[in-house]
């Protein structure tokens, strides 16, 4: 099954053209960019056309092609992580919604927590997998270890999108290497059409150099974090590290050595299960006038929280806001179902 989405573009404050496909409809669910991606090609990919289907079925799913790669502007000149905080910040702006979950998948996740701490009124949920707060040379710690960053950054620029099955099979299996013969392939081939080989380098020497660790310390959004206890590109101890810094974070550890989860194995149906729940996906449907107040779905969450008993202190404690913003959003929701007070609401929101 292919997926359909519409594709459109926004302009980063340089000027540069951002690709943005959305697919699906609901709650907002917006990917911040990766290293490889492709809006347009990703529909014939084995490994991302499943990642489609399965968040597009809950969700609009909006994602885009970060600067340099995919239907972005090819030929730029700033491909720093500045400028990338740069695109997400015009890739959300294009967004009408006011809140929305985000989704951080390996050095995405350093743009997500960015700008969750940056825009927090706009964050509902912060999803973080395989991700890190840490570039490979900032959390080096021998010479050897900053040899080995310095070399993967070489060997991209010299072997990226080449035949050589030797030089392929060396990122696929950095990224995928559970994969089958087919979604290998398939890897190969996306480097050739995603990005140049001096781009890929330039950007991943610029991952590299990220360090978000202590910037994640002062989240106060609710935050999943899920990462595979084998990832041979991320190591497991960074989405550790990122748990224990982020106030409240859930940790799932996933039983993968894939970077990149695929359909079918069992850590896939896992973390899906685990996504749906944290964002709600998976209670059953609101009453009939619940649904027409259009609540906003940090409106809706807040209204459940209400309707389990909990009171303003606890809510507050929970989603990680002030109880004065939980009382004041409480109000807004009791204006817009036409009611006075909690009981009357709660009432609205058990009513089936």
């Amino acid at each position: 099954m292919k997926p359909s989405q519409t594709i459109g573009f926004c302009t980063s404050a340089d000027g540069t053209r951002i690709a943005v496909a959305s697919c699906g409809r609901g709650p907002v669910l917006l990917k911040a960019a990766h290293w490889l991606s492709h809006v347009d090609y990703d529909l014939e990919s084995p490994i991302w056309r499943p990642w489609l289907l399965a968040l597009a079925a809950r969700s609009r799913f909006i994602r885009y092609d970060p600067r340099g790669c995919g239907l972005s502007d090819r030929h730029v000149a700033d491909l720093s992580i500045d400028a990338w905080h740069a695109d997400l910040d015009a890739v959300a702006a294009s967004i009408e919604e006011p809140q929305f979950a985000l989704f951080g998948v390996s050095q995405g996740g350093a743009l997500a927590i960015t700008y969750a701490l940056r825009h927090p009124e706009r964050v509902s949920r912060l999803v973080l997998l395989n991700a890190y707060g840490q570039g490979a040379r900032i959390r080096a710690q021998t010479e050897a270890e900053r040899l080995e960053a310095e070399t993967l950054v070489n060997f991209v620029r010299i072997g990226w999108g080449r035949d050589n099955p030797a030089f392929c099979r060396f990122f696929t299996h950095l990224f995928i290497p559970e994969g089958t013969p087919e979604q290998h392939r398939w890897w190969g081939d996306l480097e050739r059409v995603t990005a140049t080989a001096e781009v890929a380098a330039q950007l991943l020497s610029e991952m590299q150099g990220i360090d978000v660790l202590h910037l994640a310390a002062q989240l106060r959004v609710p935050t999943l974090i899920a990462h595979c206890r084998g990832d041979m590109r991320i190591p497991f101890e960074q989405g550790c590290k990122l748990a224990a810094a982020i106030p409240g974070a859930r940790f799932v550890p996933l039983e993968s050595k894939n970077h990149v989860l695929l359909s079918g194995e069992p850590a896939w149906e896992v973390f899906q299960s685990e996504l749906a729940t944290f964002l709600g996906q998976d209670r059953p449907a609101l009453p009939r006038a619940v649904r027409e107040a259009a609540l906003t779905p940090a409106e809706e969450e807040l209204l459940t929280l209400v309707a389990e008993g909990l009171d303003n202190r606890v809510i507050a404690d929970r989603l990680g806001k002030s109880v004065k913003t939980v009382r004041n959003q409480l109000s807004v929701i009791f204006s817009k179902l036409g009611v006075r007070s909690r009981s009357q609401a709660i009432v609205i929101a058990l009513s089936r």
